[in-house]
């Protein structure tokens, strides 16, 4: 029983009972049927939709009796047993639809649609042959009717894309996984258990033993991806079974795995598994309760070439476990050419190395029934090569030879070459011009001699181009010149922007050009920082003083303005201070209060001594009065010996 590897694998699954098979699903899209006697491919087969709906998962049906094969017009066959062999392959593609293909027949048997909406991750068919279970990124599980090629039943069995399936031997029980292990009823389609313990996506689900549940005798085994354990978890009545029993510890992450079962438990379980670093790993251990420790492998293989004096690792694709339990079935190699290889094996060392000469086993061999090639023979004296030359350019042109100068008696061909017929039609298209025989190239358009300029390195003619100020036609040129060009253009025009800074005005103009016209090209090139790192660095460095250079400026021109207003002050004359007009009121005291701008300072110190005075008048006056009245009140607040010192000052 080989099972599936995940995704990330390449489909390939050998067939069952007899390993005379190996089917393999290759990056193209093509089916592949290798024999493992002969290593030689048995069968080819093109799905019509290889391209768009690639195979995701291939699984091998049950051996059957070839009478039995479902066919369209059957034909009559001898009456007798036949020997069983396997027939059908189940194909899960990308588009959701299922593809059964019969070896037998050597031919598409059916195609199942309408069960999926998402691609299909996993097949598993049922010991019946006539039903078979798929498992979908839509969540649901489909069971097939092979007979009719229509859905039985579909139920949603996780949360999550189901990655992988697995149905028990006695055909009860269907595993499933997403980020969790679900069994289930097929009777009832109901959860019969649960198993949480992975992290990741589980991408292998296979059964380790034949024994009903009930007996606490049922084990299965677990992979997932990024992985590198295989978990074999039990089966119990009582339901305390949500934890794993045993751990097996590999070198990377689980790709394809192959076991056979355990009937008893007296009988051990004998497990290989290849890695996706392309080791094989093989484990033997006697399932009959928990171990706490994770086991390591009985025995690691490894596959090697010698490549001048060092050896280097060739990958395993696939292995399987043969059925006289002393032999191994090996896939290495290219998916397109494996080598296949019948080995013995001996668990009593623990590391083994197998140095075989994978170049000199590569001598493919195929079948003439299955190669529908026909390889052409070519005649190399009579064959021409036609070089096309730079897109714009013309072949120079010839005259045309005289009916007798291109056919000679002597020659026996009837039909004109290829040659000839070109030179027609390039005559046909030059008119007059063809007539004078003037061979010379294109040179009338910017964009040809802008390509031929950048291939020979001619500076004249660079210049002449670069010379040009019309945004329009650097625009057209530059749209006109073909892909290959545009890096060689990049490099000459981030040279010239380095020079003089007045020269390189018009580059930027073809830089810009350059930069709008052709981005796509430019941002798929995978060395472009590279590229035009010395010119984004140049542009930072001029750029980098613009700003301090601006406000320089900025400062200088406000102090050119400053002295510019300050000279032109200096040339306007003396103003003349004398009052032109002198309005007087009717009030002297109001005209001796009211000062005047045009009157000199002595005036006024004047004005301030009289008001002075006339306060002095003002106070004897009233002194006088006071001696008169109150004589008494004087002489007693001595007002009368102030007086006179007032009045003197």
């Amino acid at each position: 029983m080989a099972a599936d590897g995940g995704r990330s694998a390449l489909p390939c699954a050998f067939s069952p009972k007899s390993r005379q098979f190996l089917a393999l699903c290759a990056q193209d899209g093509r089916l592949r049927i290798w024999n493992t006697d002969s290593k030689t491919l048995q069968q080819e087969y093109v799905p019509s939709a290889h391209l768009s709906a690639a195979c995701t998962c291939v699984t091998w049906g049950p051996c059957r009796a070839s009478q039995e094969v479902p066919q369209k017009k059957r034909r009559k066959c001898d009456t007798g047993s036949a020997p069983e062999q396997s027939d059908l392959l189940a194909l899960g593609t990308a588009a959701g639809s299922i593809l059964i293909y019969s070896t037998v027949k050597g031919d598409l048997h059916c195609t199942l649609d309408g069960g999926h909406s998402g691609p299909v991750n996993c097949v598993q068919w049922h010991p019946d042959d006539s039903v078979l279970y798929s498992g979908s990124d839509d969540t649901h599980i489909a069971e097939w009717d092979l007979q009719t090629g229509k859905v039985r039943c579909k139920w949603k069995a996780d949360r999550s894309a189901i990655t992988s399936l697995c149905v028990s031997p006695d055909g009860k029980l269907l595993l499933s996984a997403g980020m969790t292990i679900k069994m289930w009823n097929l009777e009832t389609k109901e959860v019969y258990r649960k198993f949480t313990g992975h992290s990741t996506m589980v991408t292998t689900l296979c059964f380790a033993t034949t024994r009903p549940p009930d007996s606490n005798g049922l084990y299965f085994l677990s992979g997932a991806a990024h992985d590198r354990l295989v978990s074999v978890w039990q089966v119990r009545s009582d339901g305390k079974d949500k934890n794993s029993v045993v751990s097996f510890t590999l070198t990377d992450e689980p790709q394809h795995i192959d076991l056979q079962t355990s009937n008893s438990k007296d009988e051990a379980v004998r497990l290989s598994v290849v890695c996706k670093d392309g080791s094989l790993h093989l484990f033997e251990h006697f399932l009959n309760g928990p171990c706490k420790k994770p086991l390591s492998p009985a025995c690691s293989l490894q596959v090697s070439t010698t490549k001048g004096d060092s050896p280097v690792p060739v990958p395993l694709l696939a292995a399987t476990l043969c059925a006289d339990r002393q032999n191994l079935m090996l896939a290495y190699g290219h998916h397109l050419q494996p080598v296949i290889e019948k080995t013995p094996f001996n668990t009593s060392e623990r590391h083994v190395c197998l140095n075989r000469d994978v170049q000199a086993t590569l001598s493919i061999s195929v079948d003439t029934a299955v190669s529908k090639v026909r390889t052409p023979v070519i005649n190399e004296q009579k064959s021409k090569v036609l070089i096309p030359g730079l897109p714009g350019h013309k072949a120079p042109i010839k005259l045309t030879p005289n009916e007798s100068e291109k056919r000679k008696k002597g020659q026996s061909a009837t039909e004109m070459s290829i040659e000839e017929r070109l030179e027609q039609i390039e005559l046909s298209v030059g008119g007059k011009g063809a007539g004078k025989g003037a061979a010379s190239l294109q040179t009338d358009s910017f964009a040809v001699l802008l390509v031929q300029g950048l291939e020979s390195k001619d500076e004249k003619i660079l210049n002449k181009i670069f010379q040009t100020k019309k945004e329009t036609l650097i625009k057209n040129t530059v749209a006109r010149i073909p892909p290959p060009a545009v890096l060689p253009l990049v490099e000459e025009l981030s040279r010239r922007l380095q020079g003089h800074p007045f020269a390189a005005l018009l580059i930027v103009q073809w830089f810009k050009a350059v930069l709008t016209q052709h981005t796509s090209y430019l941002s798929s090139l995978p060395d472009l920082v590279s590229q035009l790192g010395s010119v984004y660095h140049m542009i930072e460095s001029r750029v980098k003083l613009y700003h301090q250079i601006t406000r320089l400026h900025g400062k200088l021109y406000l102090l050119m303005t400053q002295v510019a207003a300050s000279n032109s002050a200096n040339k306007v004359g003396e103003v003349d201070h004398s009052a032109k007009l002198v309005y007087e009121e009717e009030s002297s005291d109001e005209y001796e209060g009211s000062g005047d701008e045009g009157r000199p300072e002595d005036d006024s110190d004047d004005w301030e001594e009289d008001e002075a005075a006339m306060e002095v008048a003002e106070d004897k006056e009233n002194h006088a009065e006071e001696d008169e009245d109150m004589n008494d009140d004087s002489k007693a607040n001595g007002d009368s010996d102030m007086d006179p010192e007032s009045e003197e000052e």
